[in-house]
């Protein structure tokens, strides 16, 4: 069970979702999961592949907008901590139903959590919330905090392999660092994972930069609905 291990540090909001699907189209020649630690070099929200434009940007005041390779709803970037999990096709988190995958990867998160004496729960039913908008009201399996959302997720499962993008609007003034250690010691004992850095990929990156520069930053791509 050999894993990559990528902290991105902060980065432009295109060019984050640019190499998360950089990574998926990668998964057939690196053939491992990747978990990808990242920021954001300015406030911005990222909103669901199938998500109308129109409503998105009447919704938040928050820019830039970048449209996610991913599905659901619109995620402020102002505090959050953002991750990415990546699997290659025919692992077995690529084989999970989304219902399920969804569900193992805030588990992976509530028991990180727990690792930093933090109790928190997954969601067992939805709660209404404002059209479009994550973090208002809650969806099955999201992670909460004392009742409140503070960790959602989006998926794209294709041929290649499956991509997850999650936020995490931290509870209490919990060190991120902390945290993703914690990720980190839950998937070794609970997957059997053992750690790799990941490999300097200077296809993968370029493939970003050039997807940023000409997709994901383009508006006929963010305005495309």
């Amino acid at each position: 069970m050999n894993w990559f291990l990528l902290n991105s540090g902060k980065c432009d909001a295109a060019f984050n979702m640019a190499l998360d699907e950089a990574l998926l189209e990668a998964m057939p020649r690196l053939q491992a999961p990747v978990l990808r630690f990242y920021g954001w070099t300015q406030p911005a929200a990222t909103f669901g592949y199938f998500q109308k434009f129109s409503e998105v940007e009447a919704t938040t005041p928050l820019r830039p907008l970048i449209r996610r390779p991913t599905g659901g709803g619109i995620v402020p970037h102002t505090a959050d901590w953002t991750y990415a999990a990546i699997f290659p096709a025919g692992h077995e988190w690529h084989s999970l139903k989304a219902e399920e995958s969804y569900w193992r990867i805030h588990d992976w998160l509530r028991r990180a959590f727990a690792e930093l004496k933090v109790e928190t729960e997954l969601a067992p039913c939805c709660k209404k919330s404002l059209p479009g908008q994550c973090f208002i009201g809650h969806e099955k399996s999201d992670l909460l905090w004392r009742g409140q959302k503070i960790a959602g997720a989006a998926q794209r499962r294709n041929k290649l392999g499956l991509l997850i993008q999650g936020s995490v609007q931290p509870p209490l003034n919990l060190p991120r660092g902390a945290f993703e250690n914690a990720l980190r010691v839950v998937a070794e004992k609970q997957f059997g994972v053992t750690w790799h850095d990941f490999p300097a990929d200077e296809a993968a990156r370029k493939a970003a930069a050039k997807s940023a520069s000409e997709k994901f930053s383009q508006v006929c791509y963010i305005q495309k609905r």
